[in-house]
């Protein structure tokens, strides 16, 4: 018996899960979900079979004749992995599991209705990346396997269902649904079926009053039903159809049928999720100026890296997400100009150097290949897997030129598709189609060596290095002039304040907002950059706005710089107090991952 990954009790000599068929009753008012799940392995086994599972309760399972197969769950409860459920089967290829959540599942966010836009209904959504899904059903959770699905979701009438997977119909309940010793007065069921093989963490679903708007042929924006709401994300996402195009000429045919969108509650604490058919997204990318697409565009791009072709395990992350960042740029490049993409570029730059900063007392998570035993890929999550493994895809590009480099890309994800790889796997495939390319770059050190490597490529246009130069000039006290700045948009003032030096005084602060009002910005980006530096920097006229800011979204790109600021970077006692009053009024408004996110800032510097 031998563990394939450092993150999940699956065991490499046992059977694959091949299908899996959900039955879920969502109750609301004690935010679990009664279920089964029938299980299908692609071989017939006999003697113990492992389930990740994390705060599961199990009340039986069977085999298709409903006879009890035998089963227990590990005494102990590993903090990372779980619970691990063992089966003992005799010569099974199918079994069904009774189960039901609990309100502290990991993946689910259960909102009550002051929690939402309209205020009116309540709200359930999943976030199953990176080990999650294991709190929502049994599975070997790893992205190792990729395994198909069904599901039947049991619902109030009044609210609508939406997946990650095909939409098969709304009806209402026969005889045959379960509903688990519950209530079917004024129930309803959605079916989903999931024909494509994907690893457990792109299991999504969502639950609310949801209403869309059709942005193009194979793309609808779903949100609440919030006029407003769904009428300004049908224009931030517009130009979603060019960008499928634009990445279907890079990568080859788009292979999902649907490109939906589902713009969810402020509490989301990612950016956006890449769940094939039906991309989940934080409505703080919607700014009204197209650039929030740049999001859309990242998502898009795990279509073909990271959904198509999947890291094996967390350890090779930068698989999924080095090759997504290059995909997204290419996109933005083609789609809104050379200009935004080198933008694009420069924040990345200055966003791995911090977190390469960050790790300096764990430089093994500077590493693209890396080793996460012991730890939980939560607290491994960084610009690193990003910027980084975008970085040596630009460095294999610069050498061998674009032309050739699309030609490798193009025959890597013919090759690989629906497939789980590891990083040997890939540079084995880099050198058997580029020959040679071992003796121009040096790839052990790029993918097993820490830090950033010296070939990297920091930006140098003129745009980026303008802003730079702009920056770096507040120390000399000078704040850039409105002729300066007078075609600014979101990213390029996020570029100017991530690189503002730590010297900058509070009277340099105050006055660069009261010329532009940065503290008031919609573009989150911008607002909690400069509160940071505001925070950093000793300036406490913006404590309001820190806290609005940190009890209105649960993103958290935003959580952690400004948690950390308070309690790390201005070194004060006060600001610590601050900061825990202000986790303990907003943490039930924070989905569960980013509560463990800011717990662990708590943890590491208070």
């Amino acid at each position: 018996m031998a563990p394939i990954d450092p993150h999940s009790y699956t065991d490499s000599t046992h059977p694959p899960t091949t299908h899996i068929s959900l039955s879920l009753y969502l109750d609301f008012p004690s935010s679990t979900i009664h279920s089964s799940a029938l299980f299908t392995l692609q071989n017939p086994h006999s003697g113990p079979f492992f389930l990740d599972t994390r705060s599961l309760s199990i009340n039986s399972v069977t085999d298709s004749q409903s006879n009890p197969i035998p089963f227990s769950l590990s005494q102990t409860v590993d903090p990372i992995k779980g619970s691990k459920l063992t089966l003992t089967l005799t010569n099974h290829t199918s079994f069904l599991i009774n189960y039901t959540t609990s309100p502290s599942s990991s993946a689910l966010q259960w909102l009550l209705p002051p929690q939402t836009f309209n205020k009116k209904h309540p709200f359930v959504y999943t976030q199953c990346q990176a080990i999650h899904a294991r709190s929502v059903f049994p599975c070997q959770d790893t992205p190792a396997i990729r395994v198909c699905y069904s599901a039947k979701m049991n619902i109030p009438v009044e609210l609508t269902a939406v997946m990650a997977a095909k939409h098969v119909a709304r009806r209402s309940l026969l005889d045959n649904d379960d509903c688990f010793g519950n209530s079917s007065k004024g129930r309803v069921i959605e079916e989903f079926e999931m024909e494509l093989p994907v690893p457990p963490y792109l299991f999504a679903f969502a639950v609310g009053e949801l209403d869309n708007r059709e942005v193009g042929p194979r793309t609808r924006v779903y949100a609440e039903s919030v006029p407003e709401l769904l009428d300004s994300a049908g224009r931030e996402f517009e130009g979603t159809e060019d960008m499928i195009r634009e990445g279907e000429r890079l990568f080859g045919g788009y292979e999902w049928e649907r490109f939906d969108l589902l713009v969810l509650p402020p509490s989301f604490p990612y950016g956006g999720m890449e769940n094939p058919r039906m991309v989940f997204l934080t409505p703080t990318v919607i700014k009204g100026d197209a650039t929030g697409a740049q999001v859309v565009a990242h998502e898009l791009a795990h279509s073909w890296t990271g959904n198509l072709i999947t890291n094996k395990t967390n350890e090779h992350f930068w698989l999924n997400e080095g090759f997504t960042t290059y995909a997204e740029r290419r996109i933005v490049e083609a789609v809104q100009g050379e200009k935004r993409a080198t933008l694009n570029i420069g924040i990345g730059w200055r966003g791995l150097n911090e977190d390469v900063e960050r790790f300096k007392d764990n430089l093994e998570l500077t590493k693209l290949k890396n080793n996460q035993e012991g730890i939980d890929p939560d607290d491994a999550y960084s610009q690193v897997p990003y910027e980084k493994g975008f970085q040596f895809l630009l460095r294999i590009e610069r050498e061998v030129g674009r032309p050739a480099f699309d030609e490798f890309l193009k025959k890597y994800i013919a090759t690989f598709k629906f497939k789980s790889i590891d990083t040997e796997t890939f540079l084995d495939f880099l050198k058997a189609n580029i020959p040679g390319i071992e003796n121009q770059i040096d790839l052990v050190l790029w993918t097993e060596g820490t830090g950033i490597p010296s070939d990297a490529y920091e930006p140098d246009s003129s745009v980026y290095k303008t802003i730079v130069a702009l920056a770096n000039e507040s120390v000399n006290g000078r704040m850039p002039t409105e002729d300066e700045i007078a075609e600014w948009q979101g990213q390029e003032w996020e570029l100017y304040l991530d690189n503002l030096p730590k010297s900058i005084e509070v009277s340099q602060i105050l006055a660069l907002d009261s010329r532009y009002k940065l503290s008031e910005s919609k573009d989150y980006e911008v607002k909690v950059s400069f509160l940071q530096r505001a925070i950093s920097c000793g300036c406490k006229a913006y404590y309001s706005e820190v806290e609005k800011t940190l009890k209105e979204v649960g993103r958290m790109k935003y959580l952690r710089p400004l948690y950390t600021a308070l309690v790390k970077d201005s070194g004060n006692e006060e600001d610590k107090v601050f900061a825990k009053r202000l986790f303990s009024e907003a943490r039930e408004c924070y989905h569960p991952i980013a509560q463990g996110v800011v717990e662990s800032i708590f943890a590491k510097y208070t």
